[in-house]
């Protein structure tokens, strides 16, 4: 069976359906990594794009 890190904290975890939080070792975990997308710290790299150079649904 797998084993892979958790991605907040590094410890081992077993890839397994009995694990409800994979790929993360525990709730806390789970809920770290939310709140750090949620303040926007995980970014992908890349120009900025402006509203204006997003089409508009209407527009399209």
């Amino acid at each position: 069976m797998p084993v892979v890190a958790c991605p907040t904290c590094g410890k081992k975890v077993e890839w397994t359906e009995a694990n409800k939080y994979r790929p993360f070792c525990s709730e806390r975990c789970k809920q770290i990594d939310l709140g750090a997308w949620a303040e926007e710290k995980f970014v992908i790299p890349g120009p900025s794009v402006d509203d204006d150079t997003v089409p508009d649904k209407d527009n399209g």
